[in-house]
Order: C-alpha cells, then sequence, then structure tokens
C-alpha cells in the first residue's frame, strides 16, 4: 500500500527548478532514503510535502489526502526534523518537548515515551545547551516522533555526527517503523548511510529523480547501463556524474 505519491511534482524560483516533474510512490511502514548531492532537492521535496513550500506545479497523496485541499490534516499526520533541531537552551529536553506536547494536545505520556524511545530519559533534565551534538539530535527526532505520526521525515539526521553518533542514529531511526508503526522518509548524500537504513530509495539530481527502488534493483539498472557494481557508493557517483555529462554540466570536485 502507498502511502505517498506525487505526480509531475516540481518547484521552480525563476529559472531554476529545483524539483522536476517528480514522481515517487512510498510504501507504508518502510524506511524510502532520499538519495542525492547537495542541491539535488532533496530538501525541497521534503518541505513541499510539509506544506512549508508550495508547488508550482503537480499534486501529491499523502495517506489518502491531497494537496492543497487536506493541508491541515496532511500536517496532522507527519513528524519532522528539518535542517538543524532547534530549542530553548536555557530549558531541558523534558522541558522542551513538553511545550511541543502542549502545542499539540497529546497526553502528557507521550512526553515519556519520546525520551525513551531515543534512550534520552536519563539526560530529561539537564538543559538542552549542555547537550552533545549527537544528544540534540536524537531531542531533535523525540521533537519529530512525539504522539507516534504515522509518517516521519528527516533530513539529514547523521549529518555533523561521529561516527559513534552516525550508529547510534541510524539505528534509532531503523527502529522506529515497528516500534510505532510508522512510515519513515529520510534523506542524505551519502549512498552507504541511505544502504544500511533504508528499505527503498530515491535517486535525485539537480532536481530530476534518476532511478527509484530497492539497493538489489539499483544494482541491476547501473549494470544495465554498463557500470560496474563492485563499489557501490562509486557506481552512484558515476550516475550523477553522467547525469551531469548529459545536462552539459561540469561535474565538482
Amino acid at each position: 500500500m502507498n502511502i505517498i505519491q506525487t505526480n509531475k511534482l516540481t518547484k521552480s524560483y525563476g529559472v531554476f527548478t529545483a524539483v522536476n516533474e517528480i514522481n515517487i510512490t512510498i510504501k507504508k511502514g518502510e524506511i524510502y532514503g532520499l538519495l542525492g548531492p547537495n542541491g539535488a532537492g532533496k530538501s525541497t521535496l521534503m518541505k513541499i510535502l510539509l506544506g512549508l513550500t508550495t508547488p508550482t506545479n503537480g499534486t501529491f497523496e499523502i495517506n489518502g489526502y491531497t494537496y492543497p485541499k487536506d493541508r491541515n490534516k496532511i500536517l496532522s499526520i507527519i513528524g519532522s526534523l528539518i535542517e538543524e533541531p532547534a530549542f530553548y537552551g536555557n530549558l531541558t529536553g523534558k522541558e522542551n518537548l513538553e511545550i511541543i506536547r502542549r502545542i499539540l494536545k497529546l497526553p502528557q505520556s507521550s512526553v515519556e515515551e519520546a525520551l525513551d524511545l531515543v534512550d534520552l530519559t536519563e539526560f530529561k533534565d539537564r538543559k538542552a545547551n549542555n547537550y552533545s551534538l549527537g544528544m540534540k539530535q536524537r531531542l531533535g527526532i523525540a521533537s519529530a516522533i512525539i504522539g507516534a505520526p504515522p509518517i516521519l521525515i528527516l533530513d539529514e539526521p547523521t549529518n555533523g555526527l561521529d561516527p559513534v553518533g552516525v550508529h547510534e542514529i541510524r539505528n534509532l531511526i531503523k527502529t522506529l517503523p515497528d516500534k510505532l508503526d510508522t512510515t519513515v522518509i529520510v534523506s542524505s548524500h551519502l549512498l552507504s548511510e541511505i544502504e544500511l537504513m533504508s528499505d527503498r530509495l530515491g535517486i535525485l539530481n539537480r532536481g530530476k529523480l534518476l532511478f527509484e527502488g530497492e539497493i538489489k534493483e539499483l544494482q541491476n539498472y547501473m549494470k544495465e547501463l554498463g557500470y560496474r557494481t563492485g563499489n557501490l557508493e562509486e557506481t552512484f557517483l558515476s550516475l550523477i556524474s553522467s547525469d551531469n555529462s548529459m545536462r552539459g554540466i561540469q561535474n565538482e570536485n
């Protein structure tokens, strides 16, 4: 069952097209990886799905609701972490989540449940200013999953973390579909991260969707195009490079 479907979704800023007629399908309960280099359109696509950016053309449906008619209903079923999490540094982790709980009118137990899921219960009374970067990311995820939304959108959740922090966040994300009965959309510019986390992926470059499917399907797709698939990361970079060449764009070092 598809929980998210887009139809020729497009976002242009003057002559620049950030998202170009994208058709993606995301299945209920899966982790869907959005993969692409910086500037590929991942964040713009996520912001469109969240209603933070109005598409220039195209439509999308989320859990049976159609944008823009059902915009408020769509927003009510999505939790998100876009860019760096922002908190009141002089408040504790628990107090920050309490503010969100009150805004969303959730039961009091939802704060403790969210803290427990991201393994921050021990540090709930520590001020957010004194959290490490990894703890701030986990608190950001807690703010997104509070109330157990059926859809979760995470934009580069491991960005800037050390290897230990990356490992912790990755393992946390992998548990969310089962623990919360949620569908996760997660973006990254690193194939290795998406490969370890996601069930399926969509590869974007300069606003266009180059591929959608499972990792094993990507390998078969690349073989058909004549690429060697021993090192999937290099193969992915070759796909991006080839697309840039077809556009007449010089690849960046």
